[in-house]
């Protein structure tokens, strides 16, 4: 893909890069561009760095902030050319430019983050000095802060790949050039991938393909630009959901053989940190309208796609009222698990197939808030692992699903290769 390259100082090599994608972030990026210069002059001083803005040709004054902002450490920017836009394809750019500058470690950051401290380079680079490929971070969120994290990209990674990574679609990490280069060979690279669908692909192909994977915290709540999860999800949803289920058909062969998932290690440390990340507002009302709206224009979908058992047992929900609704885990697991063999077999019409999802999961966010309601963030996390490992004691449904039914794409699965 054609880019647009300014670099002022004529970097041509650096081992260390910290990238921040962007777009429209005239009015946060300064104040994350000078704590990434402080990270790097604090605790990388002896190694040649540099930061990139990778940008989707911002028509604000990204690009201008960016370069004039006072640093200690090179900058380069990077932009899609106009009218070109996704967060993935700002980071397919970092991908290259590590390479090309032949990085030993890379990082990335949101350019809309408020809390982000120059540790957060240290404990997100340091890693990969001592033989990690790929560090997620944890923070302290908000219980209601990523919903689709917490009940959809959490439970589904730790569930088909064995590993439990509480934030895998976080938005900031660091990698290794080895692993920026096998990025770069990926076949599974897709239009969603180019979007929204980024941060969950990187941290499948970290999983998938035996990278080394280790978590670290940060040592502060996440602050940025957090969303009722009851509003409208956008294009997101699809983006973000798609490149599960499509990475779970890619990597069939890889998710059946493992039956239990383990921890990750984890670097970084929280003493002192307080418990006060920015509230989260929910509308449960709009939650469950949605669920009850979604049945009448969903349906029929959900016949096709949801096991009788199942579908009979979530539209119990009818008949409760708000604070009484409960979806319990291994319901939903099963729900999310007759979605991805749907997903396998739909060719024509996945957006709509996952746009019938939405409303499954408005209800299922809002049982969970039903819960954790009276909770403080430590007891919701707990009560979020145990849902999880309900979850994960389903798994021999979707492998049962799987193998049973006939598949619609033509090819053989697994099992009928081995002739089970």
């Amino acid at each position: 893909m054609e880019r647009i390259i300014v670099n002022p100082n004529k970097i041509k090599k650096a081992e260390i890069v910290v990238g921040i994608p962007s777009y429209k972030e005239e009015d946060s990026i300064g104040f994350v561009i000078s704590k990434v210069d402080e990270g790097l002059t604090k605790y990388f001083s002896r190694k040649d760095a540099v930061i990139i803005n990778v940008d989707n040709n911002s028509p604000d004054n990204t690009k201008d902030v960016f370069l004039t902002s006072n640093t200690k450490t090179p900058k380069i920017y990077i932009s899609t050319p106009p009218g070109v836009k996704g967060k993935g394809r700002n980071i397919r750019n970092l991908f290259e430019a590590g390479v090309e500058l032949g990085a030993k470690a890379i990082v990335m950051v949101d350019a809309d983050l408020k809390s982000i401290t120059g540790e957060w380079i240290q404990y997100l680079a340091e890693p990969l000095y001592m033989g990690y490929d790929y560090v997620i971070p944890i923070y302290v969120r908000h219980k209601y802060d990523g919903t689709i994290t917490n009940n959809i990209t959490y439970p589904l990674t730790r569930v088909l790949y064995g590993l439990r990574t509480r934030q895998p679609i976080a938005g900031d990490f660091g990698f290794s050039g080895r692993l920026a280069r096998a990025y770069l060979t990926e076949k599974s690279w897709s239009d969603v991938v180019s979007e929204f669908g980024i941060d969950i692909w990187m941290t499948t192909i970290a999983m998938a393909r035996g990278f080394n994977v280790c978590q670290a915290f940060l040592g502060a709540p996440k602050a940025h630009r957090a969303k009722d999860p009851s509003a409208h999800l956008g294009p997101m949803f699809f983006q973000v959901v798609g490149t599960v289920f499509q990475l779970a058909v890619d990597f069939e062969f890889i998710w059946k053989e493992l039956e239990e998932s383990r921890p990750t290690s984890i670097f970084g440390f929280g003493l002192g940190v307080k418990e006060n990340p920015p509230e989260v507002k929910v509308n449960v009302e709009n939650l469950y309208k949605s669920f009850i709206e979604g049945e009448k224009k969903y349906g029929s979908f959900w016949q096709k796609v949801v096991a009788p058992i199942n579908l009979e047992e979530i539209l119990k929900i009818k008949e409760m009222k708000i604070p009484e609704v409960d979806v319990p885990a291994d319901l939903w697991a099963r729900i999310l698990f007759d979605y991805i063999v749907a997903y396998r077999d739909e060719q024509k019409d996945r957006v709509e197939l996952l746009n019938s999802l939405i409303p499954l999961y408005y209800i299922r966010t809002l049982s969970f808030v039903n819960h954790t309601t009276d909770m403080d963030t430590k007891a919701a996390e707990e009560y979020l692992e145990a849902e999880c490992r309900i979850m994960e004691g389903e798994k021999y449904y979707l492998i049962s699903k799987w193998n049973q039914t006939p598949r619609k794409d033509g090819l053989p699965s697994i099992a009928q290769y081995l002739g089970e």
